[in-house]
């Protein structure tokens, strides 16, 4: 019976650990699917998509093209008019408009899964990007990196 005891004893502790634990985890699992709002994938996205395409104009041998140049806007919009543009989800659309390699503005639409932990990933249209693969200066098929990318929100913001 003392064996039982001791060994309820050790668990007791154990198990009360677990239980805030648990309850901790609980109260934030959710807790970023609040955050993931219009204004703060449109922040997100631009700016990464940016710096992905200055990588692919760089691998197609582009010069001069910067992030500065580009010049990256999006609207987000979250499953069309009647569905709230916040919360995590596959039903995000965010039109990029962005300055192409070749001077020329372009705008395309990207499809955009919005997750709960503060992460996305989006995939945009090959005729302005180019497809999942590219040639590169050398000859060499790379992978495309403005093809479809991920990226997460500031966590600040």
């Amino acid at each position: 019976m003392h064996r039982t005891t001791s060994r309820i004893r050790r668990l007791g502790p154990t198990t009360a650990v677990l239980a805030v634990v648990a309850a901790v985890f609980a109260a934030t699992a959710g807790h970023g699917g609040e955050d993931i709002t219009k204004p703060r994938l449109e922040r997100a996205i631009a700016p990464t998509f940016a710096n992905l395409y200055v990588q692919r104009s760089t691998i197609l041998g582009k010069t001069g093209v910067t992030v500065a140049s580009i010049d990256a806007h999006a609207a987000c919009d979250r499953g069309g008019p009647k569905v709230p543009d916040t919360g995590p989800g596959a039903n995000w659309i965010c039109m990029i408009a962005f300055t192409d390699d070749a001077g020329q503005r372009q705008e395309g639409k990207f499809e955009v899964t919005a997750n709960a932990d503060a992460t996305y990933v989006a995939g945009g249209p090959s005729k302005l990007v180019g497809l999942a693969t590219i040639t590169d200066t050398r000859g060499v098929d790379v992978t495309n990196p403005a093809f479809e990318f991920d990226g997460a929100f500031d966590p600040d913001t």
